[in-house]
Formats: structure tokens, C-alpha cells, sequence
């Protein structure tokens, strides 16, 4: 077990002379393939994130590097979520700090109905194939664990049928971990003209992108030609595995795109959310791939015949007909695209307007969070709240005239360093009605709960470890009930919690955030705005559970101090002084 790995290390070191480790396990990605095919079994459960009790913290990230964690954008801030169709049930997201996740067991995940491939639809030409290079040049780019080879091996089948010359390399990497795989595949009318099986720089005649990050690297680029390249790509955002690392990382679409696009030929180049389109067609995201082989073959982008490839998706003899659908809508999306786009999205049928999303005003920020504040505790917390608020405004007002992100950026952080998440606010959130209703919205059918916490009184760590996570069955949940009723204990000489060291930590956050927006609001002026707006902002950066929470507390002193110092003049110019004395 993964687990032993720190032991098992510590132990080979006080051993004499080279040690070896070997960690023998079928890789999770390898795992899923095997349960599409029915070759191994499949656990009757999965893993949710519910997402109000989700700090956003990111270490379920780094304790499992899996892809199929996605960023979750919600008024609170960026939280996460599960790909449950791109999810391997490695379940080591688990390990991540955090009481959020929440094993369900039974059950059966709920699909969206997607689109019947028998709607009314009209009939698609056959395309005009664009000329190209002999041997012609398709080159995949994707992620490993996505299917890319799948495809690669499709379309070579398709080539082979057809009596074609055909040559296939798939690099594969750290396809295991969601690293790149780039496939080459050259197709010509005899075996006999393909000398290389990889396509060389500048050669490549068509790249199909199941993923811009990988197809916007320098060595995917480095394949085309501005004279006759071209390129499909699914432009829908994925993290890259940094995220993994960098839980606010953003996803720099615009600038990839850009690419891509001038490395092709100036009409060459076609974007579109393959992904979304494919989930909202085909309830399935895993048919992405196809749906994007299908909207190119329609461009005549592909030296292939429709016949060849649905033969080979036959002949592969995996979700055959849902393979076929998806090929046959990306057809159809290169065909009519907003066509396509009306029957995955559907407008409203109640109203004909356009819904429009206006950004919250800060006067609404404040009454959302005086609500929260009386829910997660009382109306004297949220009246300490506002008196806070209202009187950062007034200053600001008095300072700079007007600085709405300033006060924005206090508004929302004093919120959230006053409701902080122990285990009052984790229980009142498991029991309010919020994971009840993000159950029925992700599954359907009978369904049992398991719980995975770290209660501080039951659950500590040794040596420097951090504590274990204890599994809690569906009872827990009549407990979550009573303990949020019991919060009006919380901060209180009889609060059993307020003597751990999280709590203390809890209250000293709150205490120095407080002397904080004082301590701004006195040295407030235009020139260190933006100091200003950094100190108030920093418990963003201060997320999380337990250990975790403590060492995003750490870093953010030194980031503290920092902004501290550059708002005070006094403290500036013994800087300086100690700086030229040096």
C-alpha cells in the first residue's frame, strides 16, 4: 500500500549498501479499461465532493495528482468537483484533508437524457477532400487515460481496410497520469511511400486536438506548416497537471488558441467545446474523441471514408453504437453547427428573452453575507460583521474617494474568516438539505453514505504524521442534525472544540484579520492601494482543514509582513535603511 511507502523507506535507509523498491500495481487508468470491458469488477460505489463544505484548498490534488478533480466555480470561490466519467475509482482523492468527500455506495450515476441520433436532422453530403501530402499526416494530441490511442488504432483500421498504406506511433509519456500522448499516424495510397513512421517538423497535415494544452506545446506546433496545416481542436478548458499543484491556476484558452491558430493555415483552424457538446448529446464526455474525428471527416479533412471508419469502430467492439452516434454528431456539427448547438442546448421554453448574468453589487455581497453569518451562527454575528464592512467604506470613501475592489475584497474576506468551517458549520452544512439535494442531482436510485473525517477528539496523528481519516456509515448523518443544533455553544467556555489547536488558530485568523483592515485603513492612500487590497485579500489563500489550514496560514504570514510593511511609511524607511546599509 501506498501508505508504507514512508516506512518502508525509512527502514531501507539504515540499511547498508543499494536498496530497491518495487510498488507493483495495475495503474488505475489501466484498471478503467478493463471494466469497460468487462474483464475486471467494477466497485459499486464512487466519490463525491460536496462542495459547500469544499474549501478549494487543493490537497485532495496533491495527495491523489488525478486530472479527474475539476476547479467548481461557485459564488464562494473556486471549489472542486469530480469527473465521474473520466474517474479511474482510484479513490486516493480521499486522502486529501478534507471532509467534503463522500463515499456513496449503490445507486447508479444520472446521466443527462442527451439527444436521440434519430432526431430530425438533414442528410449529410458526403464531403470534398481537401489535398495533401503523400503520405498525409494526421496528428493526434491528447491526454493519457481519454482514448487517444483508441483513435489512432481506429483510424490506422479504417486506412487498412481500405487497402491503404498506413503506419501508426503512439507516444504515450506519463499517459498514465495524465501526461500528453501525441499520436502519428500517416496514411498513403502504398505502403511502400511511408518511410518514417513519425511525422517530421512542419509535415503534419491535420492535427486533431482532444486537448489545447497539449496541442498549443511547442512540440505539437513545431509539426505544422502555415501554407496547408490544419486543425481540429477541442477548445473546452481542461487543467493541465499542474493543477494539481497550483489549485488557482487559470486556464490560458485565449493565448493557446492564438497558437495554434498561427501555426496553420490562415482558414485552417476550427474551435469548438467538443466536450460540452459531446456530454450534452451523449450524456457521455468520453465521447469527445470521436464526436471531434467526425466533425473533421465532414470538413474533408480526413483521407478516409466514412464506411472504413465505422467498420473499424464495429470491428474494435467496444460501445459500438455510441461510438458511431458520436462520430455521426460531430458530422453533423461540422455540418450545422448551430444547429447542433440548438439540440444540445436548448433554449428555455418559459421565456424567449436572453438571460444575461450581471455581477453581484457589493451592497448585495453584504446582505448575502449578514444572511450566511446569521445562519451559520447568529444576527450579532453578522451585526459585528456589517459595523466592520460599513465602517471600511466609510474610510475608504474618506481616503480615496472610491475604491469598490478594496472594499469588495474586505467584504468577502472578513465573511469568510468569521464563518470559519469546524465542526459545527461541517455538520450544519451536511445536514441542511444541500447534500440531500446534490445526491439527486449526481445519482439516482438507492444509495448508502459513508463518511470520511478526521474528528480532532477521535483522530491524531503520530510522529509528525498527519491524523488518519475515520470511514462513518450513514448514522452519521443523525449526528451532523444535532451537533448543528448545537453550535450556539460555539466559542463559548462549554465549546468541546474551542480548545484544539484549529479552533485557537480559528480565532487568531479572525483576531489579526480584524487588526489588519484597521491597520490598512489607518496608512490608507492612493499610492499603496494596492498593498491594501493584497492584505485584505489574503485569507483567500488561507484554505483549508486542519494541517493543511496551518500551513497556508504559514506562507501567508511572510506574505503578510511583506504587505504590512510596504503600507506603513515608518516601517518603509527603516527597510530602507537597513538595505543601504548593507
Amino acid at each position: 500500500d501506498r501508505d508504507d511507502l514512508d516506512a518502508v523507506q525509512r527502514e531501507l535507509r539504515e540499511r547498508e549498501g543499494c536498496s530497491v523498491i518495487i510498488y507493483d500495481q495495475t495503474c488505475a487508468a489501466e484498471k478503467r479499461r478493463r471494466r469497460k470491458r468487462g474483464t475486471l469488477a467494477d466497485p459499486d460505489q464512487r466519490v463525491m465532493i460536496h462542495s459547500d463544505v469544499c474549501e478549494g484548498c487543493g490537497d485532495c490534488g496533491i495527495q491523489s495528482n488525478c486530472l479527474s478533480i475539476l476547479p467548481k466555480e461557485t459564488d464562494a470561490g473556486r471549489k472542486r468537483t469530480i469527473d465521474q466519467s473520466g474517474c479511474n475509482k482510484d479513490f486516493s482523492c480521499v486522502r486529501g484533508f478534507c471532509p467534503s468527500f463522500v463515499t456513496v455506495k449503490g445507486g447508479k450515476l444520472k446521466k443527462p437524457a442527451g439527444v436521440s441520433a434519430d432526431v430530425d436532422f438533414p442528410a449529410l453530403p458526403e464531403p470534398t477532400p481537401v489535398s495533401g501530402n503523400d503520405p498525409y499526416g494526421i496528428l493526434l494530441t491528447g491526454v493519457g487515460g481519454t482514448g487517444v490511442v483508441t483513435v489512432s488504432a481506429l483510424l490506422g483500421m479504417a486506412a487498412h481496410i481500405e487497402g491503404k498504406g498506413v503506419s501508426v506511433l503512439d507516444q504515450t509519456g506519463l499517459a498514465q497520469k495524465f501526461g500528453a500522448v501525441v499520436s502519428h499516424i500517416r496514411i498513403s495510397h502504398r505502403q511502400d511511400n511511408i518511410h518514417a513512421v513519425r511525422i517530421p517538423a512542419g509535415e503534419a497535415d491535420l492535427m486533431l486536438a482532444f486537448d489545447l494544452m497539449v496541442a498549443a506545446t511547442d512540440d505539437a506546433l513545431a509539426k505544422l506548416d502555415t501554407r496547408f496545416s490544419r486543425a481540429v481542436v477541442n477548445a473546452e478548458p481542461a487543467m493541465p497537471a499542474a493543477f494539481t499543484r497550483d489549485p488557482d491556476i487559470q486556464f490560458p484558452g485565449e493565448a493557446m488558441e492564438q497558437s495554434v491558430r498561427e501555426a496553420c493555415r490562415a482558414d485552417g483552424s476550427w474551435f469548438l467545446d467538443a466536450g460540452g457538446l459531446a456530454r450534452a448529446l451523449m450524456a457521455d464526455g468520453m465521447a469527445v474523441n470521436l464526436f471531434t474525428v467526425g466533425f473533421a471527416y465532414q470538413q474533408g479533412l480526413l483521407p478516409l471514408s466514412a464506411h472504413s471508419i465505422e467498420r473499424a469502430i464495429e470491428l474494435n467492439n467496444v460501445s459500438v453504437e455510441k461510438n458511431k452516434q458520436a462520430f455521426l454528431w460531430g458530422r453533423r456539427a461540422a455540418h450545422d453547427l448551430e444547429k447542433v448547438r440548438a439540440l444540445a442546448f436548448p433554449a428555455s421554453k418559459t421565456s424567449g428573452a436572453q438571460t444575461v448574468q450581471v455581477m453581484e453589487t457589493t451592497d448585495q455581497l453584504i446582505e448575502r453575507n449578514k444572511a450566511h453569518l446569521t445562519d451559520y451562527q447568529s444576527a450579532a454575528l453578522a451585526r459585528r460583521y456589517e459595523k466592520l464592512v460599513r465602517a471600511a467604506e466609510k474610510a475608504i470613501s474618506a481616503r480615496l474617494g472610491r475604491d469598490p475592489m478594496l472594499l469588495r475584497a474586505i467584504a468577502e474576506n472578513y465573511a469568510k474568516v468569521l464563518a470559519y468551517k469546524d465542526e459545527y458549520e461541517v455538520a450544519r452544512l451536511f445536514s441542511n438539505g444541500s447534500l440531500r439535494k446534490q445526491l439527486t442531482e449526481e445519482f439516482e436510485g438507492e444509495v448508502e453514505l459513508e463518511f470520511n473525517l478526521a474528528p480532532p477528539l477521535l483522530s491524531r496523528g503520530k510522529n509528525g504524521e498527519r491524523p488518519k481519516k475515520i470511514k462513518f456509515g450513514p448514522w452519521m448523518e443523525t449526528v451532523f442534525a444535532l451537533l448543528a443544533k448545537a453550535r450556539g455553544l460555539r466559542g463559548t467556555p462549554l465549546d468541546p472544540f474551542g480548545y484544539t489547536a484549529d479552533r485557537r488558530l480559528e480565532r487568531r485568523i479572525i483576531r489579526e484579520y480584524e487588526a489588519d483592515v484597521a491597520f490598512l485603513l489607518r496608512h490608507l492612500s492612493a499610492d499603496h492601494a494596492v498593498a491594501a487590497r493584497n492584505l485584505a485579500s489574503l485569507p483567500a489563500k488561507i484554505r483549508g482543514y486542519g494541517p493543511v489550514k496551518e500551513h497556508a496560514y504559514q506562507a501567508a504570514r511572510k506574505e503578510r509582513n511583506q504587505w504590512r510593511a510596504e503600507l506603513n511609511p515608518q516601517a518603509r524607511e527603516h527597510q530602507q535603511i537597513a538595505n543601504a546599509a548593507v
